[in-house]
């Protein structure tokens, strides 16, 4: 059965979508947490290590040393904004670029809120520098939620009204 020209793709599909960079997400990360030990780096390019940090707190670690209360803040934000996310993919299904970006970001959500609730904190690996500036390690989860974040700003400023 065919779908009807004009309509978006279903609530399945960016489920499905969610999931696949939920479990790459979490696959990269146990993979690291396997084989590499906290706090170590190894040097991939010179403007590129893989390295094993846990981030308790949110994007660029803030409130990342609040003492504990932050993870069950963080992860309610995450558990919230997931809900109101799905809620609009079904009311927008006809918006291709937009429902891709919230799948990204639902993904990414998902993701690091697996690691908060069953670790108390995110594991990030992906530590780019330039000289003796590191940029703050991150993870799939966090392309996925920067990622969608660009495509939502894009699609503001380019849709047609």
């Amino acid at each position: 059965m065919t779908k009807p020209v004009g309509r978006g793709a279903g609530l399945k599909h960016w489920l499905s979508l969610a999931t696949v960079i939920i479990i790459l997400d979490q696959i990269t990360k146990l993979w690291i947490s396997q084989i590499f030990v906290y706090g170590e780096s190894v040097a991939v390019t010179d403007f590129f290590n893989l390295v094993l940090v846990h981030n308790s707190g949110a994007a660029f670690s803030f409130l990342s040393n609040a003492g504990g209360w932050q993870r069950w803040l963080f992860s309610a934000v995450a558990a919230t904004a997931s809900v109101w996310i799905i809620w609009l993919l079904r009311k927008h299904k006809q918006e291709k670029l937009f429902c891709f970006a919230l799948t990204l970001i639902l993904g990414g959500a998902l993701g690091n809120l697996i690691d908060r609730v069953a670790y108390g904190y995110v594991v990030d690996f992906l530590d780019f520098y330039w000289n003796t500036y590191h940029f703050p390690a991150f993870n799939i989860a966090d392309s996925a939620v920067t990622c969608g974040a660009g495509l939502l700003l894009w699609e503001s400023f380019t849709k047609k009204t």
